[in-house]
């Protein structure tokens, strides 16, 4: 069957594939893991290796803008082979394979050796399973199958905090067995998607050809270069949850419960992403963005007024809130925005822009931290929200 034929088959029907359910459960697995690790490791290199916010920026930065940078190869090579599945079997497994040496570190050196891998690993499968989605998701049905998977995704990314502070409680703070623990899921996930996730067959009598040819990138047009540029802008706005974490060390609570915050975003963000995907296919995108950088506003005023817990809980709320009105929606603009047969190019270019903008924000957001404190960081990220609706405002290109 080629992805046109698969397509065909579920074009009249408003239930999402098998294999999207299936990649939403892959990815659920995985962010259990890389949240059980994530949740904690801000307070681990503050609290057990001594560093400092900088370098949590760093660290930080470094880590999501090698995922995202990385994304660009993947995409290019899963277009040319035409194959998604094994760049994203070969990227859930080396998360899998980096979570032991966040376990055995003792140095802020090596983990940012440990997160680099574990970041490699996501950008290795990152453009390759949303090319996957866009293949196997109906056209009509895209912006809720790119939602269905991120708000799955979410719910890893709380269920693995509220694992952590469980395991923090019994077993006394000791970070390196709960990062063993984490490798569990992450195995998981690696075994679901090779089972569970039936690729669409390449196209008969296609050829390959380089997607980084003049002809080919001439496909990619103003409107996929526009999005381009709006979503790096964006990523600037929103640094790493690192500092979210941090702001909640700030407010006085126990160590242990510290992650709980990202268990509040998690699930905000779970619950809205899958509704809000949905409402992107029948609602204007830029409305819809607008709506979500409004929210990122709000958010960081809230977090940088002050530190007590009940300010946090609604700051790192509206944060969630604000991811599942936009990440899927910007999976979606740029799968409609580029050609079948470019789209793992598309997404690896976006992330790289994105992931250049991440190493920024979060190396400024450190920087800012250190010297003038944490309400800077959030008014600096409200500050590029500001600019990010200008430029919604005034661009040359209309969104539907």
């Amino acid at each position: 069957m080629t992805r046109d034929e698969v397509a065909s088959e579920t074009i009249n029907t408003t239930r999402l594939p098998a294999g999207i359910w299936a990649l939403g459960f892959v990815s659920l697995l995985a962010d259990i893991s890389s949240e059980m690790v994530h949740s904690l490791l801000p307070l681990f290199m503050v609290s057990a290796l001594g560093a400092s916010a900088f370098m949590v920026g760093l660290v930080e930065g470094l880590g999501e803008a090698t995922a995202l940078m990385v994304k660009v190869f993947s995409g290019v090579l899963c277009d040319y082979f035409g194959r998604r599945k094994p760049f994203a079997i070969a990227g859930y497994a080396l998360g899998a394979c980096s979570k032991p040496l966040f376990a055995i570190a003792q140095s802020t050196g090596m983990v940012l050796t440990a997160r680099l891998v574990d970041r490699v690993g996501k950008g290795v499968r990152g453009a390759p399973r949303d090319a996957l989605v866009a293949d196997i998701a109906p056209p009509q049905l895209r912006g809720a199958a790119f939602g269905l998977r991120q708000s799955l995704d979410t719910v890893g990314a709380f269920i693995g905090p509220l694992v952590a502070v469980g395991l923090m409680i019994a077993w006394s703070n000791d970070f390196r067995a709960v990062f063993w623990v984490a490798v569990i899921p992450a195995i998981a996930s690696v075994a679901l998607l090779g089972a569970g996730v039936r690729e669409p067959a390449r196209e008969a009598g296609l050829k390959r050809a380089n997607p980084l040819r003049r002809d080919n990138l001439r496909q990619l047009d103003r409107a996929y270069w526009w999005v381009v540029a709006v979503g790096a802008v964006f990523t600037l706005a929103r640094f790493s949850e690192a500092f979210l974490v941090l702001r909640a060390q700030q407010s006085g609570i126990r160590l242990a419960w510290v992650p709980l915050v990202m268990v509040v975003m998690s699930l905000v963000y779970s619950l809205s992403a899958y509704p809000f995907g949905k409402l992107s296919d029948r609602m204007s995108h830029r409305a819809l963005l607008s709506m979500g950088l409004l929210i990122l506003i709000a958010a960081d005023l809230v977090l940088a007024s002050n530190s007590h817990w009940v300010s946090v809980l609604l700051g790192v709320s509206l944060w969630g809130l604000h991811m599942g009105m936009t990440q899927g929606l910007l999976a979606t603009m740029v799968a409609d925005a580029a050609p079948n047969h470019l789209r793992g190019t598309a997404f690896g270019f976006f992330n790289l822009m994105s992931g250049l903008a991440v190493l920024v924000a979060s190396v400024l957001a450190g920087l800012l931290w250190d010297g003038l404190g944490a309400p800077a960081t959030f008014i600096a990220g409200a500050a590029f929200c500001v600019l990010t609706l200008l430029g919604l405002r005034f661009a040359p290109l209309r969104l539907r």
